[in-house]
């Protein structure tokens, strides 16, 4: 794939990725060298320049974008909560959930006990964007989100990279949740921040020039 935000200025350079169904795959790399424009393409926010980004054999752009959002959960490291209740926000993109749903998602992201503990519990009001929130109670609202909506594919960009170490390791417990038996693209600055990948692939410069498991790339270096 070859793709640029502006006329030759390209940020993807024939990148060529494969993302095992069922797996986790790493992207790591510098600021700047295409990890969050691989992330755009997938949620085709953009079409690629030259190349394709193909789904189990199908050209992304040969369906309707709703179809493809259906397809995929994506949690980033900005969550974005809604003005409304926490149970609203959770059930977000999984149309007739129910309380138990609800629940059972918020316990699988580790979310269920600081809900429980305030005042109105799932009927809290958050405000936009979840102001009166820590930044990890924030992510795992975020995590039971993708959990309810059970799409087969999630893309997670630095999902913990503005947390501070207690609620990394909350998160990271969640994340073990969500990314179980799902085609899994996670975007992050830091190998280890992504030890359990399956597959790590270091992004530099629009291309893919190393791969392998986390292991693998530390003994290379």
């Amino acid at each position: 794939v070859t793709f640029g935000y502006s006329p030759n200025a390209p940020v993807l350079k024939g990148m060529s990725l494969v993302a095992a169904p069922g797996k986790v795959t790493a992207l790591v790399g510098a600021s700047g060298g295409g990890k969050s424009t691989v992330r755009n393409l997938i949620l085709r926010l953009f079409d690629p320049d030259s190349g394709k980004v193909v789904i189990d054999g199908q050209d992304i752009r040969s369906v309707s974008s709703r179809s493809l959002r259906e397809t995929v959960a994506f949690v980033s490291q900005d969550t974005f909560l809604f003005a409304g209740t926490i149970g609203e926000n959770i059930a977000m993109g999984a149309e007739g959930a129910s309380e138990e749903d609800i629940v059972r998602a918020s316990k699988d992201a580790h979310a269920h006990h600081f809900i429980s503990s305030l005042a109105d519990g799932y009927a809290t009001q958050v405000g936009e964007n979840g102001l009166a929130l820590s930044g990890g109670q924030k992510q795992r609202i975020a995590i039971a989100r993708a959990l309810l909506k059970n799409a087969p594919i999630i893309l997670l960009d630095e999902p913990t990279s503005a947390l501070d170490a207690e609620s990394e390791m909350h998160v990271r417990d969640a994340l073990e949740g969500l990314l179980k038996g799902r085609t899994a693209v996670v975007i992050a600055h830091r190998l280890s921040t992504i030890r359990s990948a399956d597959v790590i692939c270091v992004v530099q410069d629009g291309s893919v020039v190393e791969s392998g498991t986390h292991s693998a790339l530390v003994n290379n270096e």
